[in-house]
């Protein structure tokens, strides 16, 4: 925690360390009781300006049901974090309409500055610097020339398929869908994938943007296809654009940050570059 705290105050914020953040109950960071406790009293302090979650590994899901987000909808602060975090930030979405910053966290955080905790300073100050990337490894053909504009929503696969069917679903209906896993077999890549598309949250997309699909693992009995393979085969032939390389998930000092539930302009240039910014 040291290098984040000092490079937020760097940046000139003052940083609030809660009491008891740094508890633990087996595998949580603490009781559920006392974490849910503690994230409600940062929700309801109008003197902060955003909540940064120090990691992610799960535990989200346990509590999000048992928060007051009242006084958060009427002074909404930025929640920041990835992976386990897009609990929060799909239930978010799904219930208020309110925007979050998927982005890196205090644990990923160095000595030195890096990609990533760049574009974190540059978001939480109000910059709009555009996101650039060349795919790489794409199964599906070379993006045409495109520009779009639709909200950004998603985050992690694991998360997104654990909340199917719960009010902390997201709707993708005509927006850009983010998409990250790390860590999984690749036979659960599939399942989820074919989830989603069974739920349609595939169906009208305006984009589906492929972050970091990092240290998969197969099987002794290879599930034969990568994981970008099964999700291309998982959209098909949709007649949105399925864009692979995306600068987002578990990428370490590459995972740059980005608003989800705000309306971000997508473009594809002629030279196969994409770039994401703000309208």
């Amino acid at each position: 925690m040291a290098p984040a705290i000092e490079a937020l105050q760097s940046w000139g914020l003052d940083v609030l360390v809660p009491d008891g953040l740094f508890d633990s109950d087996n595998q949580f960071a603490g009781s559920d009781s006392h974490r849910a406790a503690l994230l409600q009293q940062l929700l309801d302090d109008d003197s902060i300006g955003a909540i940064l979650c120090c990691r992610g590994g799960y535990g989200t899901v346990r509590i999000v049901d048992s928060l007051d987000f009242s006084r958060f909808a009427r002074r909404p602060k930025w929640i920041v974090g990835y992976s386990d975090v897009t609990v929060l930030h799909s239930h978010i979405h799904a219930t208020l309409g309110i925007p979050t910053l998927h982005a890196t966290m205090p644990i990923n955080f160095g000595t030195s500055p890096t990609p990533a905790t760049e574009s974190l300073r540059r978001a939480l100050f109000g910059e709009t610097a555009a996101v650039e990337w060349t795919p790489t490894e794409s199964p599906v053909p070379s993006p045409r020339p495109l520009r779009l504009s639709a909200p950004v929503v998603g985050g992690n696969l694991s998360i997104l398929y654990s909340l199917l069917g719960s009010r902390s679903q997201i709707d993708t209906r005509g927006k850009i869908l983010l998409i990250e896993d790390l860590d999984e077999y690749l036979y659960h890549i599939d399942r989820m994938m074919q989830a989603l598309r069974r739920a349609g949250m595939l169906d009208g997309l305006a984009a589906l943007l492929v972050g970091g699909l990092t240290d998969m693992h197969d099987n002794t009995v290879p599930f034969g296809h990568t994981a970008q393979q099964i999700v291309a085969e998982a959209v098909g032939d949709a007649p949105y654009p399925v864009l692979f390389g995306a600068p987002f998930g578990h990428l370490g000092d590459n995972n740059l940050a980005l608003p989800l539930g705000t309306k971000m302009t997508l473009e594809v240039s002629n030279s196969k570059k994409i770039r994401i910014f703000a309208p």
